[in-house]
């Protein structure tokens, strides 16, 4: 190819890729986060037994492609009081969230008996993505 063409169609193809990189970057939804917060255990034996269901979990969110960001005991408080766990999970999407909710149905019921807890769903922004 004569450099007189090559560098037209490279300027081309360069401003090609931008145009579709702008493009997508206006497609993607943003992420979608399941926080899960327990400030209190109050009966130890049901924490053990939700703690058990662990490995389940996981692949509940791997089912559903989540991401675990954070999933832990270990959380130091910067004001207010820390939980005594915390789990941070993300997801593509709200229906995958929300999917990954309804098929821990019976972890939440457990969750809620055996603790103070809550748990929520938080939009994210499409530009952190």
């Amino acid at each position: 190819m004569k450099i007189q063409y090559a560098l037209p169609l490279a300027i081309g193809l360069g401003f090609g890729a931008v145009a579709i990189r702008g493009l997508h970057a206006r497609t993607i939804t943003p992420p979608v986060y399941v926080v899960v917060e327990v400030d209190e255990v109050t009966d130890a034996n049901g924490f053990e037994a939700l703690r058990q269901t662990a490995a389940a979990t996981a692949v509940e969110v791997q089912s559903e492609d989540g991401r675990y960001f954070a999933r832990t005991e270990n959380v130091i408080a910067l004001d207010g009081s820390a939980p005594k766990f915390f789990a941070f999970i993300a997801f593509d999407n709200m229906t995958k969230a929300k999917a990954f909710n309804d098929s821990m149905k019976n972890n939440t019921a457990l969750r809620t008996k055996v603790t103070k807890s809550r748990s929520f769903i938080v939009e994210g922004t499409s530009h952190w993505h």
